[in-house]
């Protein structure tokens, strides 16, 4: 199980970044919401959906995670320049918690849920989820943690793309007010 920081280290393609972030309560939301203002990148990073080009990575862009305590999923909410949502990427994961430096991470569980902006929501990596099973690197509690928590958000939060785009904003505006 690959251990992922909200510093978003593992995207080598991002040069220079701001990242600022809090433990937050609001609107029944407790958790850590931090926000990524990508300054510079090596090369931007394009996403393909429905035949169009959607930049997810690049200079002026800004990445917002909302990471619920006790639960097990992160979001990134993937925003242009003007704080537009371009697409949400979402981890499963199987813990939590923060390094010694102050970041919070998560326990990857691979299993990801994309969702666009027209409430499309799109199942990614289950081959790899089903790869860690087989190898042994995650236990069958945790695949099964994995297709519930994914199936629980579809079945939720991500069952109403307004509410789930105000969900979002509510959490951006607590972060810039910060």
């Amino acid at each position: 199980m690959k251990k992922s920081r909200l510093s978003y280290d593992e995207w080598k393609c991002i040069e220079k970044k701001q990242i600022h972030g809090k433990r937050v309560k609001i609107n029944g939301f407790e958790g850590y919401i931090g926000l990524l203002n990508i300054e510079k990148v090596t090369v931007p990073q394009i996403w393909k959906f429905n035949g169009e080009d959607i930049v997810v990575c690049d200079e002026g862009l800004k990445w917002l995670s909302i990471l619920p305590e006790n639960d097990f999923y992160c979001i990134t909410a993937m925003l242009d320049e003007n704080s537009g949502i371009l697409l949400w990427y979402i981890d499963m994961i199987a813990s939590q918690g923060i390094d010694e430096d102050g970041v919070p991470y998560f326990d990857d569980l691979y299993l990801d849920l994309v969702v666009y902006p027209d409430g499309t929501v799109i199942e990614d990596d289950m081959d790899e989820l089903e790869e860690a099973l087989s190898a042994n690197d995650i236990s069958r509690g945790q695949y099964q943690l994995a297709l519930d928590t994914a199936q629980r958000l579809k079945e939720g939060l991500l069952s109403d793309i307004k509410k789930f785009v105000s969900y979002t904003h509510i959490c951006l505006n607590e972060i810039m007010e910060a």
